[in-house]
């Protein structure tokens, strides 16, 4: 039989199982989309930042988003297209049966799904266009993008986009076009009925791979020294980023190793099947131990949106508990006045608090200093912009920062302090002399006068407000007041536009970093999720679409409507269950690891943070992801037992 003689029948799948090919098709499209718009964001972000200091990057936001986005639907794509095939293998093996050698199997399938995969990759590619202005416009709205961002369009993320998923798509669907073309055609029939070897060596060498990584990465985080050069791995600000990795790779171990670990999890979870009265439950097991290849990849999104929110809401959570613990330790001021909107105090503020009787101000603000770099090595700086945090008052008295060399009394006029980590990591020691350039590129020299251990509230250099005192960029006032003398809260408590804090209640950045944080997570979590979202429904009806000769099976054996959708039901429930368990598998895992890295890093010398889990955040992702899974079966199921069995039975001949 030759290859050509393969068209007709191509074209006859295309038409009779339009639902499969129409969800690999939504899955690519949306994919593409997702990918081509946070590409845009990402091009166009290019040497753009927020000039407010405590919103979060925006080059690395959008970043992490693309890569979060490409992560969650590269994955969800492949698994899409190999459950397609996958659900094909009865036709397989009929081919197979006739005459087709493996080739012709292979050039069958992945015909197919070149066709489907650049069809809707163009289709992608337009919707990405139109998403990613919105989105645009939503983080300008926020704060985490400066005034008049806009998306500047262009060929590359587009291409990269569309290229990358009908790869991925194409190479998944190429995996499961082996699997089913290696069957000899005796056996052929036999294979089509039941899941056998589900790990591929393919699949175990990914698997493996990422656990690697991510024991490395934990392994590099937990045993390097504070003072390495590499700002990316000193700086602790940047341990969240880290922590993602460290996240994703997680996910995507537990995800590969599903095929083994799902079995034992339905068994485990049916146990008192046995126990009850009818047969809904039994058949609901055997159809998830049977279909294992069916069940993963209908679990797969749903263990996705669950995973990624416990793990991401979760580290978030713990490194805000770590700020706040380390910010209170290292804190000797009594109360801390913060703006009640905004990012700077009202203009007075500072005047009126230091006219105050008794009462020991200090202000803070951030900017930005150029190449700071010198000392014993004069070839040692720091690599391109680095925060600094403006010290205006006494800053001995408002923090109590332990001190490796020097003191913080004698930060004043053309001096600096720096962090431990930072100075070890360029040979800085006390009495060294900084060259660095300010804000509005005006040079400066800066004596070492401290070296200290600074909290993630702080800078890693903090210098006199003299230095930068009409060298900084913008008008805005102070984004901070401490005070150090009185015992009751100060009268600027009624002023409405500030709030005031006692020390013990302070959380470090306040409400600043609490609103930067939940941004980040919102732009890094919100599009893969919707996308994992939608995949759930997506899945959930490919799969009850492949399963209309089991619905006429059973009704034809006795069992009624009732029944069958009573079965479809459980099994969808089964489907949640299990993704449940394997998301509270991963957080768990995720969430000790970055106690590890909070231990190492941030709160070296201070009080161990518990072991806790995100469960509000687990359970809203959970029940959504059931909710869902429950009416994208159900409906169509419902939809498809108005026919008549012996019509449903006749339906794939």
């Amino acid at each position: 039989m030759g290859t050509a003689l393969l068209l007709p029948v191509a074209v006859a799948t295309l038409r009779k199982r339009w639902l499969g090919f129409v969800g690999s098709f939504v899955a690519l499209a949306l994919g593409v989309a997702l990918i081509s718009a946070t590409g845009l964001l990402v091009s166009t972000s290019a040497g753009l930042e927020n000039a407010d200091p405590s919103a979060p990057s925006l080059k690395k936001l959008l970043t992490f988003m693309a890569g979060m986005s490409g992560f969650v639907s590269v994955f969800v794509v492949a698994s899409t297209f190999a459950f397609a095939v996958a659900g094909r293998r009865r036709e397989t093996a009929l081919l197979r049966a006739v005459g087709a050698t493996p080739r012709q199997v292979r050039v069958l399938v992945l015909g197919e799904a070149a066709v489907v995969s650049l069809a809707a990759s163009g289709c992608g590619a337009l919707l990405g266009l139109a998403a990613a202005q919105p989105f645009a416009d939503w983080l300008v709205a926020r704060g985490a993008a400066p005034e008049g961002f806009t998306v500047e369009l262009g060929p590359g993320p587009l291409l990269v986009a569309a290229g990358v998923e009908v790869a991925v798509a194409v190479v998944g669907a190429y995996a499961a076009a082996r699997r089913a073309g290696r069957v000899r055609p005796v056996e052929a029939l036999a294979d089509a009925a039941v899941d056998r070897r589900v790990m591929t060596a393919g699949r175990w060498v990914w698997a493996v791979g990422y656990l690697v990584v991510f024991g490395a990465v934990l392994a590099l985080f937990t045993t390097m020294p504070p003072g390495t050069d590499d700002p990316q791995l000193r700086d602790p600000q940047n341990l969240p980023v880290w922590s993602l990795l460290i996240d994703v790779m997680a996910i995507m171990a537990v995800a590969l190793f599903a095929p083994l670990l799902v079995p034992p999890l339905v068994r485990l979870l049916t146990l008192p099947v046995p126990l009850a009265t009818g047969a809904v439950g039994l058949l609901a097991r055997q159809n998830a131990l049977a279909s294992v290849r069916r069940t993963v990849s209908t679990a797969t999104p749903m263990f996705l949106v669950i995973g990624l929110t416990g793990t991401v809401v979760g580290s978030t959570l713990t490194f805000g508990d770590a700020r706040t613990v380390q910010s209170r330790e290292a804190l000797g001021a009594r109360y801390v006045v913060e703006p009640a909107a905004g990012s700077a105090l009202p203009p007075g503020t500072v005047e009126r608090l230091r006219a105050l009787p008794g009462t020991g101000t200090t202000t803070v603000r951030t900017t930005w200093l150029d190449g700071l770099g010198g000392g014993a090595d004069a070839s040692s700086a720091t690599a391109g912009t680095i925060a600094a945090t403006a010290v205006d008052g006494d800053a001995a008295a408002t923090w109590r920062l332990p001190a490796r060399e020097g003191s913080l009394t004698a930060l004043r006029g053309a001096t600096t302090a720096v962090s431990a980590s930072l100075a070890e990591a360029n040979g800085w020691r006390v009495g060294d002399r900084l060259s660095t350039v300010l804000a509005d590129g005006t040079p400066v020299d800066l004596r070492v006068v401290a070296v200290v251990d600074t909290p993630l509230s702080l800078a890693e250099v903090l210098l006199p407000y003299s230095v930068v005192a009409g060298h900084l960029t913008d008008d805005a006032g102070p984004s901070a007041a401490f005070l150090t003398a009185p015992r009751a809260v100060p009268a600027p408590a009624a002023d409405p536009g500030v709030k005031v804090t006692p020390a013990h209640a302070w959380g470090g950045d306040g409400d600043a970093r609490s609103r930067s944080d939940r941004i980040a997570m919102v732009a890094v979590l919100g599009p893969a999720l919707l996308y994992a979202l939608i995949a759930i429904v997506n899945t959930m009806m490919m799969s009850t679409g492949d399963r209309l000769r089991d619905f006429s099976t059973l009704r034809l054996t006795g069992g009624n409507d009732r029944q069958v959708l009573s079965m479809v039901g459980v099994e969808a429930l089964l489907t949640a269950a299990t993704a449940t368990v394997l998301a509270l598998l991963v957080t768990t895992g995720t969430q000790a690891a970055t106690l590890m890295l909070v231990g190492h890093r941030i709160l070296r010398s201070g009080p161990e943070l518990p072991l806790s889990l995100p469960w509000s955040a687990i359970a809203t992702a959970a029940a959504a992801g059931l909710g869902l899974a429950l009416v994208s079966s159900l409906v169509p199921a419902r939809l498809a037992l108005r026919a008549r069995a012996l019509d449903l039975a006749s339906a794939r001949q």
